[in-house]
């Protein structure tokens, strides 16, 4: 996918039928809105503009639905608890998203505080940035870092920085990606089959899909969905690409449907939805390398934090959470870590209600010990 290709705004509001072609437009009609619930996204203009429609907005905060084009943070309470950000320190935000922990971090970190964000999406990284600066955090205050968190100690290098007090990292999509269908995440609106955080590096899941052999497929799908029919799923998904390429989401979960109807490997819809939500899951983990980029994180992490400072992973995967459950574990072994949390903290009740897509967060934490990174 090339910059030109990139997921454009919205479409202006059209004008006046009674408009006389070559005419300047004296009134511009707004696109009608789709009912009180519209599907499509680009019809979300209502949630897409809180500030003037208010009563609308809360009543779609209230059923417990995230707003299109935005993100809704999970466990902040918790993660600040976690951190303990205090005035004057460093922390490093690696999954900067919308920018919802990012304010909270901000507020605490107070005016000689700094926060360094690291985003590689291109789409959402400016928009972030430019609503924290219009929050009235300035350049020296908040750091953006158009960047993976694969390369967190070297890019804290070019900063001048050498150790953090607490690092962060929220290793769920944001929501402003599964609910775009120009980004190509979720196969209940028609799109380019991409599911890359970066648009504009690597192989879509397209193209990724078109290369793989049935081995690396399976494998994929077997690693990153714990998919059970992984061999005997790739083995036709590979066959029927061979005849007929796909590019698009709708196209590949129609395929997905066939393949699991046909063979009987699903009892009825909703567990076909599932398995497919899996596929996709399991697509965009190897397409971005995400178990690849949190490995090369976790290995960081204790050089990057000053002694006491902490980290706080917050997971939605169980591969995720295994790697980060054992590597704070053997930092532990190893005495890089004094303290690392025995159990996983989850979302209570009132906010799986409010926010049903945090019900797989699980987040652990390590606070580093006293001994082997320097000061400062």
């Amino acid at each position: 996918m090339t910059p030109d290709s990139l997921p454009q705004p919205d479409p202006l509001p059209v004008p006046s039928p009674d408009t006389v072609p070559g005419e300047i437009p004296t009134h511009q009609r707004r696109v009608r809105y789709a009912g009180k619930h519209p599907r499509r996204f680009a019809e979300k203009y209502k949630e897409k503009a809180p500030e003037q429609y208010a009563e609308d907005v809360a009543r779609i905060i209230a059923s417990g639905k995230t707003l299109a084009g935005s993100h809704r943070s999970i466990l902040v309470p918790e993660i600040l608890e976690t951190l303990e950000p205090q005035p004057g320190q460093t922390l490093v935000d690696c999954t900067l998203g919308f920018g919802g922990h990012a304010r909270e971090i901000l507020a605490r970190l107070g005016t000689d505080g700094r926060l360094v964000g690291f985003d590689c999406d291109p789409v959402e990284l400016p928009k972030t940035t430019e609503r924290l600066r219009q929050a009235g955090w300035s350049e020296s205050q908040f750091i953006p870092v158009r960047s993976n968190f694969a390369g967190l100690g070297a890019s804290l290098a070019s900063l001048g920085i050498q150790s953090v007090d607490g690092i962060l990292a929220d290793l769920g999509v944001s929501s402003m990606q599964l609910d775009d269908p120009a980004r190509g995440f979720t196969y209940k609106d028609d799109g380019p089959l991409d599911l890359r955080m970066n648009p504009t590096k690597g192989l879509s899941a397209a193209q990724w899909l078109a290369r793989a052999t049935p081995k690396q497929l399976a494998t994929a799908l077997r690693n990153n969905a714990d998919e059970p029919m992984a061999e005997a799923l790739s083995d036709a998904v590979v066959a029927a690409l061979q005849t007929q390429p796909i590019t698009r989401t709708r196209e590949f979960a129609r395929l997905l449907h066939e393949l699991y109807r046909g063979r009987r490997w699903t009892q009825d819809k909703a567990e076909g939805d599932a398995r497919i939500r899996r596929v996709f899951q399991a697509l965009r983990i190897e397409v971005n390398d995400e178990f690849g980029v949190l490995d090369a994180l976790l290995r960081q992490v204790p050089a990057c934090l000053k002694p006491g400072g902490r980290v706080a992973i917050l997971t939605f995967h169980s591969g995720e959470d295994r790697r980060v459950k054992h590597a704070f574990a053997e930092g532990e072994r190893l005495g890089l870590y004094t303290i690392v949390s025995d159990s996983v903290r989850r979302p209570g009740p009132e906010e799986l209600r409010s926010n049903p897509r945090s019900a797989p967060a699980k987040l652990r934490w390590a606070i580093r010990s006293s001994t082997g990174a320097a000061d400062q």
